[in-house]
């Protein structure tokens, strides 16, 4: 893959240029502040781009806004936001047109995971950390009210970013279970069905979004 990072801490920008090109996959920029990123994108046009969500020049939400850009200019283009806060201001409508990912720093446990997750998002599905999906869900429950809390449960691994499979081994259950929960599910919001994982993430929040 040809990736593009964003990242303001020069080692954190380092170590993931290494660690992605010790991977196979080549770095064509890295930069360490958000003015001036969709211009490199739209120059490079990368399988992904990863992104921190503070950084210069005014260290609040420069990278999230930035990816915001990028993607009004581009919505096919993959973005992976890497970072240790939570912004849900931009997230929203990010996660709403796919290929998209947003993964907290401090709970990247396994290089393994990372890469798999990189990958994903520029195939166009997505990667979201668990806490990044309560707080997309946070002061709209009210929009979940006719689910169970097992429909919940689903719900949240969905988007996450989880196959059927995947889902049915965590819950241990069988994943003809989990394909009712989400009939279920998709029933009770009045959402279509669709065979993609990461397409039903994006109709779930962008209903979630609306409430």
């Amino acid at each position: 893959m040809r990736v593009v990072i964003a990242e303001d801490s020069v080692l954190f920008r380092e170590g993931l240029t290494r660690l992605l090109t010790e991977s196979g996959h080549e770095v064509v920029a890295a930069v360490g502040a958000a003015n001036g990123l969709p211009g490199i994108v739209r120059e490079h046009r990368p399988d992904v781009a990863v992104i921190d969500v503070r950084m210069p020049p005014t260290m609040t939400d420069d990278g999230a806004r930035a990816a915001q850009e990028i993607r009004d200019e581009s919505p096919q283009q993959p973005i992976l936001l890497l970072s240790q806060h939570v912004e849900t201001r931009h997230s929203v409508n990010l996660v709403s047109t796919g290929a998209f990912g947003y993964l907290l720093k401090d709970r990247v446990l396994r290089v393994g995971d990372f890469l798999d997750s990189l990958t994903r998002v520029a195939e166009g599905g997505s990667a979201l950390d668990p806490e990044i999906v309560s707080a997309l869900l946070a002061g709209r429950k009210s929009g979940l009210a006719d689910l169970s809390a097992r429909e919940r449960e689903v719900l949240a691994l969905v988007a996450e970013g989880h196959s059927n499979m995947s889902i049915a081994a965590r819950l241990v259950v069988t994943e003809r279970t989990v394909e009712a929960h989400m009939r279920s599910i998709f029933q009770r919001l009045q959402l279509p069905e669709s065979p993609e994982s990461h397409r039903r993430v994006l109709a779930v929040l962008a209903y979630l979004r609306t409430q």
